[in-house]
């Protein structure tokens, strides 16, 4: 084995060790956040807009792992190099090494949650491990016998090209004391302790056994401290209460106190009991997900608090047990993602529990008749600083736009937003749905928020939409009735009818709607078709409350949400 190649082994295998206790420390302390998660969510900040749309639009949820994973791989591949690079030049081999510290400790302390004194410590007293690693297998494995063999033809190959000049080679020698060329690579000193090439290999590869089984346990560990990850529900929801019998600035702006708003069970004829079709109400664990934040941020809800700023008359702060306290109420509300294909998966439906956001803005004094261009747009941002921004009329126009601070009867999981996020009928997610709210901004229109300046479109409805779900594309059926069914979705404007086509759209034919919840709901559908043998292509369309029918035309989700009939191929046999 080379030297070269040693010491490449020595230097990935320093930054596996660093890794591995990095996550082993963070998993014991909130203080302290991942290395290899905090780099990839800059990554994410300073990616251009263009190129960050593109990779959403290539890979879809997998981009997050994928850019993790290549962050690990990419800092394991440039710890090698400079590993190799420490036979040249230790000086410039450790000022790489302490760029790449650098990076990850500006890139921790960035975190919202990371405490600067323990995640320094940990960040550095981790390098320092990494280096430690690296350095020790270098020493144990320059100068075993393969490199002094290698050494040694380089000697001999320098003993030879000077023999033709012995004579003056040898008195030189006598004069200055001057040692023959060696060339780059040296013998280490006969008193250097070194090991055998298998033993290098043991050692290197326990080394990065021992890294990666640090970071398994730093993850287990972590997962079985978090609930989610644990698989355990949320806590049940308890709101605060005012018990004192005086008002609240809330019920002094809206009048008398409110009871909160709850609502009973979904009716049995809400949906249909048939193999394939979506539960009613998507569980949380299921609710589905897409987020630029890699890791959920960890927040302690009795240190929260939300600010209503900007163009307002009257900005203020609420606390949790503030916000809890005014009247709130539970609402059915399907949520999509703009970035959805037709007929995917990225669309979901709760029961949200949550103050009306129009109860919030007009504590600030904002009302309709107090909109003008210097608060038209309504900002929500996130702890982690990210941005959705909408019309604010949208707020005021009688939706159940929420505060929401509840999911299905359970606090908010906290990958979807926990303690408080803004949910709001009829509009896509990138626009709207702010996670981790820690401030409401009433500013001007044109402010471009996060994806907008990555080339979304500006204002995000929810477009009429329909899925497929009893049947998927290459089914081999049995002839007779089959059931086609699935759900439909027009947020604020409601589902009135949905066409089911066996034949490519030649014709269609009325499907059986379930009682709609809400027109802020989805609602499933269920065609009974008498299906023969053959090949079908089968297709479904939706038509709103408003009569509009949603278009065949099919577009990609960018920029402003996909379009077209979701379309299924399918044997009768």
């Amino acid at each position: 084995m080379k030297i070269r190649t040693k010491a490449a082994i020595a230097g990935g295998a320093g930054a596996v060790v660093t890794f591995g206790v990095a996550e082993l420390i963070q998993s014991f302390s909130e203080a302290v956040p991942s290395i290899p998660v905090t780099v990839s969510q800059r990554v994410i900040e300073l990616t251009p807009g263009a190129l960050a749309t593109e990779a959403t639009q290539t890979v879809g949820t997998a981009a997050t792992p994928i850019l993790v994973t290549c962050v690990v791989i990419g800092t394991v591949i440039v710890s090698a190099l400079l590993g190799a690079l420490s036979l040249r030049s230790k000086l410039a081999a450790f000022a790489g090494a302490a760029a790449i510290g650098v990076v990850g400790l500006v890139s921790a302390l960035s975190d919202s949650a990371a405490v600067a004194m323990p995640t320094t410590l940990a960040v550095v007293g981790a390098v320092l491990l990494g280096l430690a690693t690296a350095g020790g297998l270098l020493v144990s494995g320059i100068g075993s016998s393969d490199e002094s063999a290698e050494a040694g033809s380089a000697n001999a190959g320098s003993a030879n090209a000077g023999s033709a000049n012995a004579g003056s080679a040898n008195a030189e020698g006598s004069e200055g004391g001057a040692e023959p060329f060696r060339g780059r690579m040296r013998e280490s000193d006969s008193s250097q302790t070194t090991v055998s090439r298998g033993s290098f290999i043991s050692l290197a590869g326990g080394a990065v056994v021992a890294g990666a089984a640090a970071a398994g346990v730093g993850r287990f560990i972590l997962g079985q401290g978090n609930p989610e990850a644990a698989g355990n529900a949320p806590a049940p929801l308890q709101p605060a209460s005012n018990t004192s019998g005086e008002a609240t600035d809330a019920e002094t702006t809206n009048g008398d106190s409110e009871a909160p708003q709850t609502l009973d069970p979904p009716p049995e004829d809400a949906s249909f009991d048939i193999e394939g079709m979506p539960e009613i109400i998507t569980p949380a664990a299921s609710f589905y997900l897409i987020d630029t934040a890699i890791t959920s941020p960890r927040i302690n809800r009795d240190n929260w608090s939300l600010s209503i700023s900007g163009e307002v008359d009257n900005p203020f702060e609420m606390t949790y047990d503030e916000l809890t306290s005014m009247p709130y109420r539970e609402s059915d509300i399907t949520m999509s993602c703009v970035s959805n294909e037709v007929g995917g998966g990225l669309v979901s439906h709760g029961r949200w529990t949550g103050v009306l956001l129009s109860d919030v803005l007009n504590e600030a004094g904002v009302s309709m008749d107090k909109l003008g261009r210097g608060n038209e747009q309504l900002v929500g941002r996130s702890v982690d600083g990210w941005e959705a921004g909408f019309k604010t009329d949208i707020a005021l126009d009688g939706r159940e736009a929420l505060v929401a601070f509840g999911l299905n009867g359970d606090e908010l999981p906290r990958k979807h937003g926990y303690p408080v996020r803004l949910v709001i009928p009829g509009l896509y997610g990138y626009v709207s749905a702010t996670k981790w709210l820690e401030e409401i901004e009433l500013t001007d229109w044109g402010y471009d928020v996060y994806w907008i300046q990555r080339g979304w479109s500006k204002e995000g409805p929810v477009l009429t939409q329909s899925r497929i779900d009893t049947i998927e594309g290459g089914d081999e059926l049995s002839a007779g009735t089959v059931n086609i069914g699935g759900v439909a979705w027009a947020p604020t404007r409601g589902i009135e009818r949905v066409e089911v086509s066996t034949d490519g759209g030649e014709s269609w034919n009325d499907a059986e709607l379930a009682t709609q919840l809400d027109d802020d709901a989805w609602r499933q559908y269920l065609y009974e078709w008498d299906a023969e043998p053959g090949e079908y292509t089968i297709q479904v369309r939706a038509t709103d409350g408003n009569g509009d029918t949603q278009t065949e035309d099919e577009a990609a989700p960018i920029p402003s949400g996909a379009t077209g009939y979701h379309t299924v191929e399918a044997t009768v046999a």
